[in-house]
């Protein structure tokens, strides 16, 4: 199966990031992952969770959280910029930076690349593959738009966290849970949590038991 890459930075909204994991994962497909140290803070003050020791400790860590018991999920360094993910050389279907702190967002836009992400970033633009974006900053300056831009017209996608209430949620997971499915549409992965839409009905269809009406 294909290889995507998911990055966490400083941003909030990670539990979307969890949700993502375990939707890729669970369609037999591997994931790198990558996770900023402002992302692991977000983590902690959100969601209880912060990996702690050497990558491969923290590795062991991520797949019980995530629930993925085996080598599909691959916890890569921050800093590591040796990685093969940095390289073009090395065959990924898709990126996704969930939440994308608009720090980021601006030095993907100029090609700045301190980290893993930002490299991987880059290198997912110039070999012309999926890159999509979450940002969740609002509101947002002349500054941000001029990123987003420049980020569209390299053929990158910027999705901000928004959600929509048609499919009327009945918890915070729903809202997840709609939002997330809208993202692996953006990677062209089938999925039954993005709540579509029936023509000449006036309704959305119910794609997930026990959840919406």
């Amino acid at each position: 199966m294909a290889t995507y890459v998911v990055a966490i930075t400083g941003a909030s909204g990670v539990v979307h990031a969890k949700r993502l994991l375990q939707e890729i994962l669970g369609l037999s497909h591997s994931v790198k992952l990558i996770v900023s140290p402002t992302g692991e803070q977000i983590l902690e003050l959100e969601l209880g969770f912060r990996s702690n020791g050497e990558v491969a400790n923290r590795q062991h860590q991520w797949r019980e959280f995530i629930g993925c018991p085996d080598e599909s999920l691959e916890l890569l360094d921050h800093g590591d910029l040796a990685a093969g993910i940095a390289s073009g050389s090395f065959p990924v279907a898709g990126m996704v930076v969930i939440p994308c702190s608009m720090g980021t967002l601006g030095r993907i836009a100029t090609g700045v690349s301190l980290n893993l992400i930002e490299r991987t970033a880059d290198v997912v633009l110039k070999e012309r593959r999926r890159l999509v974006l979450v940002p969740r900053e609002s509101p947002v300056s002349l500054i941000h738009l001029r990123n987003m831009v420049t980020i569209t017209e390299a053929g990158g996608e910027i999705m901000p966290m928004t959600h929509f209430f048609y499919h009327h949620p009945n918890s915070i997971d729903d809202l997840v849970h709609a939002f997330v499915g809208r993202v692996l549409d953006r990677l062209g992965l089938p999925n039954r949590l993005a709540p579509r839409w029936s023509s000449g009905t006036n309704s959305v269809s119910s794609v997930r038991e026990g959840g919406w009406t």
